[in-house]
């Protein structure tokens, strides 16, 4: 029988920056993960081939996206194609979002793979 409900705990969990928690899990052709982020913590500049969209459920970040600064706040989406450049600065808040990347992320399918992003 397929699981077709995830729980937390059986998702890979990585901790790629100080103060930033992520929880993954892939499928056939996708990957989500779910993303909490300590006020002022950052997820420093990176790019991957990947295509990620996102969304904001708490908090608020700055995100710099090719150079350019954005405010997101909670409700508020994300669409990156791949190989855009990208940081995401956590406010006063913190930060709890869901990415989902087309197509799966090798990297976050692994347990410990993901210490540090760099470029792919």
């Amino acid at each position: 029988m397929e699981d077709f409900i995830i729980q937390r705990q059986d998702c890979v969990q990585m901790q790629p920056f100080p103060g930033v928690t992520m929880w993954a899990f892939s499928g056939d052709h996708m990957t989500i993960s779910l993303v909490q982020m300590e006020p002022h913590s950052v997820i420093e500049e990176h790019s991957h081939p990947h295509e990620q969209m996102g969304f904001m459920i708490e908090g608020e970040a700055e995100f710099i996206i090719a150079g350019k600064s954005y405010r997101v706040t909670a409700g508020q989406m994300w669409k990156l194609p791949g190989g855009v450049p990208h940081k995401v600065v956590a406010l006063e808040q913190g930060v709890v979002a869901i990415d989902a990347f087309y197509p799966c992320r090798e990297d976050m399918k692994r347990p410990n793979s993901w210490g540090t992003i760099g470029p792919e």
